[in-house]
């Protein structure tokens, strides 16, 4: 358990890696992550099916901080690998946020559907031998499935996402760690979309094995595996340095495997009211109750920062685990009367480290609904 002392000087190192990533993002993240949106939209724009370009064009504009804030992780990169890494990690995150989308709408085998529809995905990370793919256990696959509307699109993105990922000095290194995490996310993505015609019970059922010698209980490793993506963005980013190692890849992918949790639940709490009004309450169903989501949550917090503290680059994932915390935490939402009790004791475990992040977010969606504002004026 960490020390008052330790706490503090964690939170010295967290700060300091949020100024050094703001030093870095604006001149030389910032810049190539517009151009590689842009260049999403216009691909996403020529999908011959209106709806399948409905959804890619939706997401791009509604999720576009998705794929911002996931090119942050680059912001740790050396120089002259940083901006591979931001290529590599915008295409994973335009194409998940898609596959996300893709696999919502109605289907008669959610489940089959749902996973064929993600292959795209596993093979953004998926290791080549002679223009093969090789599988976790070491079989020779093929990577492409049946051709579709959007065929194209998601090719595109998959490829380019290995291509910059391939360049990376430690991509060997990390090659089987991130296979795995992509086909976690994959599968739980997959399956929580399905539990709403197939039922949670085969959902449980997988995350229960899944999380058999993890360290989780099966509700938290289902949420982080949920949104493994984010973990798949930290490997990458792990990559631009030679010095990383194969531990080095586990480490990380543990971590952002709790923290990817926090994340979810987060996420999933806020959004809680709009889920139940559409029909469709989130993970935080799994729950039996708000105390036992809030107990869930400390330990999962806990867990993610002792996580962090054996990972490389310990002070930059502290550094994302407040700031994202902070965002969920700042939502207008986070203050209604189920969830405040919750955000409270997410906020205690993070503190002093949280404080500064949540200050900076509170006036960005200040700013934010200003300028909102502002723009709905025009049109009066």
């Amino acid at each position: 358990m960490q020390t008052k002392a330790t706490r503090g000087s964690a939170s010295r190192g967290a700060l300091g890696a949020l100024a050094l990533a703001n030093l870095r993002f604006w001149p030389t993240v910032a810049p190539r992550i517009g151009r590689e949106l842009a260049h999403w939209e216009a691909l996403a724009g020529e999908i011959q099916d209106i709806p399948l370009r409905a959804i890619a064009l939706q997401k791009l504009t509604d999720e576009r901080f998705n794929a911002e804030v996931a090119a942050t992780l680059a912001t740790a990169a050396p120089r002259q690998t940083r901006v591979a890494a931001v290529t590599a990690i915008v295409a994973l995150e335009v194409l998940f946020d898609y596959l996300d989308g893709r696999t919502e709408q109605p289907a008669e085998d959610p489940l089959g559907e749902g996973l064929r529809q993600f292959a795209p995905f596993i093979d953004a990370v998926r290791p080549r031998v002679k223009g093969r793919e090789v599988s976790e256990s070491g079989a020779v696959q093929s990577a492409r499935g049946p051709e579709e509307a959007d065929a194209r699109y998601t090719h595109t993105l998959a490829d380019r996402a290995r291509e910059h990922l391939l360049v990376l000095p430690a991509a060997e290194q990390i090659a089987t760690v991130a296979l795995a995490g992509a086909e976690r996310c994959a599968q739980a993505q997959t399956r929580l979309h399905a539990s709403a015609t197939l039922g949670d019970g085969m959902l449980e059922a997988w995350a229960r094995e899944q999380a058999l010698g993890s360290g989780l209980q099966w509700r938290e490793h289902l949420a982080g595996s949920a949104a493994s993506v984010l973990a798949l963005h930290a490997l990458i980013a792990l990559a631009t340095e030679a010095r990383v190692t194969r531990t080095d890849a586990e480490r990380t992918d543990a971590a952002y495997l709790a923290i990817a949790g926090v994340i979810t639940m987060l996420d999933s709490l806020v959004d809680d009211a709009s889920d139940r009004a559409h029909g469709a309450p989130g993970l935080i169903r799994l729950f039996d109750s708000r105390q036992a989501l809030a107990d869930s949550l400390r330990e999962l917090t806990r867990e993610a920062l002792a996580r962090i503290g054996e990972a490389p680059r310990r002070a930059h994932h502290e550094m994302v685990l407040a700031g994202a915390v902070a965002y969920y935490t700042s939502h207008p939402a986070a203050r209604e009367p189920h969830a405040r009790a919750v955000v409270a004791i997410v906020r205690r475990e993070l503190a002093p480290t949280i404080w500064p992040a949540l200050g900076v977010m509170h006036v960005w969606r200040a700013m934010k609904a200003l300028h909102a504002r502002a723009s709905l004026g025009g049109f009066l």
